[in-house]
């Protein structure tokens, strides 16, 4: 899988056209894999990347290295976004700003589920890598929110949170996972001191 081969390989300078074409390969699967699934044809992917079958093949030899590769983009770029959120906002509202972040996350690998829950082998180490960059984050935010008196302290686990706001975005109703998101919020929020 070119993930784990480029984390386990000594540090090589990929060439920036390179570096490119997986970056566009990426999006587009992202893409196509919200319209069609993730069985949709290779080609459609290729062709929506502006790159030949063979450079998809050349960086994801694996249907399953592609769809860990576009898993494993999207955690990371939502991940990220904590930071940003955190700077300019008070800690609960950025807490529930990087939620309502997640709630789309999960909405919108929702066509990937089938292919992560199949079983196969080489999915096994997806739910781990969404713990770990997930759980730090959002205990950094709980954390924030806490010290503020916010919200009660040591209430509740980060890994429960998700988990809890990961079921309400399967729903499928993005108004309702909002509501009900700032009702769990609500409850935490219940006899914090101010």
């Amino acid at each position: 899988m070119p993930d784990s081969a480029h984390s386990e390989a000594p540090a090589r300078r990929v060439r920036a056209d390179a570096q490119r074409n997986v970056d566009q390969l990426l999006e587009a699967a992202k893409a196509v894999f919200a319209v069609s699934g993730v069985d949709a044809p290779v080609r459609e992917i290729a062709a929506q990347a502006g790159v030949g079958v063979g450079t998809l093949y050349r960086h994801f030899p694996q249907r399953s290295d592609l769809i860990t590769a576009v898993f494993k983009n999207e955690v990371d770029a939502t991940a990220a976004e904590a930071a940003g959120l955190v700077s300019g906002r008070e800690p609960l509202e950025a807490l529930v700003a990087w939620l309502m972040r997640f709630t789309g996350f999960i909405a919108t690998k929702q066509g990937l589920a089938a292919a992560l829950h199949s079983g196969d082998a080489a999915y096994e180490s997806l739910p781990g890598y969404f713990e770990s960059r997930f759980g730090p984050v959002l205990t950094s935010l709980l954390e924030g929110a806490e010290q503020a008196g916010e919200i009660r302290a040591g209430d509740v686990e980060p890994i429960d949170l998700l988990r809890a706001v990961a079921n309400l975005s399967l729903s499928g109703d993005e108004d309702h996972t909002r509501r009900m998101v700032r009702l769990i919020i609500d409850g935490l929020r219940f006899s914090a001191e101010r």
